[in-house]
């Protein structure tokens, strides 16, 4: 279990790493947030790919059948929930990446990250059934606040593109909601892998018509070779390895500890964030961001529902 969750940890670590080097990208070149959004798609496609075929192989030698083994095998019912977490993935990874570039690494992924769960658990009581325990309902307060004062630390130094940027935060937290509310909802049981490639797949369909109409293409053809080498490590590192790091340590790391431990990943990016782009949240902002994590820890640990048990989640990230 100690290898699992540190497997889980080094995930956590190398997506923190998107937001630091997509800032280095977007202060020394003119990409687009919604340009690298879509190369890190492409870029980790073929490596997704790879990985559902070995899936699909090892299902096959199981004896099981593993669901969008072919075309055939995934109907509307089971697509249709893919489909609609590949269009999540689309507008959280431009919303995200826009945050990043219009306000800082640190903040924006606190507030993407961390008030996702907490929006979960309001939203799971009218769609899913899922009642609130009363501990979920005093961490979702307790976050709503440390957030808040996230963005009050930040309101000495914003500017209308930092503020901006807030919003765009927020954006990508609902839409991440989203992509976490219709996880639990499909019950297609597709494998891990296989979810992750038609997810990303599609979600690079979605982006190509809107990098394209951006003239984004234009953009990348004046990328040298370091940037190139920077493209690159977001869809390798945190996107390829990252995954392949988390779905190899929740196979032996119980569900409540492996998302407490993912929630490392805001902090390691305000550490990253510290250290490469000196960014500084204050007092106030550092406050708010040990609020909002301890929050989400809590309802991870502690909370739950007190209705219908949810049904399967799938985690996705920075």
């Amino acid at each position: 279990m100690i290898r699992g969750a540190l497997l889980i940890a080094l995930a956590a670590l190398l997506w923190g790493t998107t937001g630091i080097v997509a800032k280095f990208l977007f202060t020394e070149t003119g990409i687009q947030a919604v340009t690298l959004a879509f190369l890190r798609l492409v870029i980790a496609m073929p490596f997704f790919w790879l990985l559902m075929r070995t899936e699909q192989r090892q299902h096959a030698s199981s004896g099981t059948k593993a669901p969008g083994k072919s075309g055939r095998k995934l109907n509307l019912k089971s697509l249709g929930p893919l489909v609609a977490l590949g269009l999540f993935q689309a507008i959280y990874q431009g919303s995200y990446l826009m945050a990043v570039d219009m306000t800082g690494a640190g903040i924006a992924t606190l507030i993407a990250l961390c008030l996702p769960p907490v929006l979960v658990a309001i939203f799971a009581a009218p769609l899913l059934g899922e009642k609130p325990s009363l501990i979920t309902i005093v961490s979702l307060i307790t976050a709503v606040i440390g957030t808040a004062m996230l963005v009050l630390s930040d309101m000495d130094t914003s500017g209308t593109l930092r503020l901006a940027g807030i919003l765009m935060a927020l954006l990508a937290a609902l839409v991440y909601t989203g992509f976490t509310m219709t996880s639990r909802y499909s019950a297609a049981g597709t494998p891990a892998f296989t979810t992750a490639f038609i997810c990303f797949f599609t979600a690079a369909l979605f982006l190509l018509p809107v990098v394209a109409f951006s003239g984004g293409f234009e953009i990348v053809e004046e990328l040298e070779l370091r940037h190139w080498l920077m493209v690159a490590f977001v869809g390798i590192v945190p996107t390829c390895i990252g995954y392949v790091c988390f779905f190899t340590g929740i196979k032996t790391t119980p569900a409540t500890l492996s998302s407490i431990i993912v929630t490392l990943e805001p902090l390691f990016v305000a550490l990253l964030a510290w250290l490469f782009l000196e960014e500084i949240l204050g007092p106030i902002g550092i406050a708010g961001a040990l609020i909002l994590t301890i929050a989400v820890i809590v309802a991870s640990r502690f909370g739950g529902t007190s209705g219908a048990a949810p049904k399967g989640d799938t985690k996705k990230s920075g």
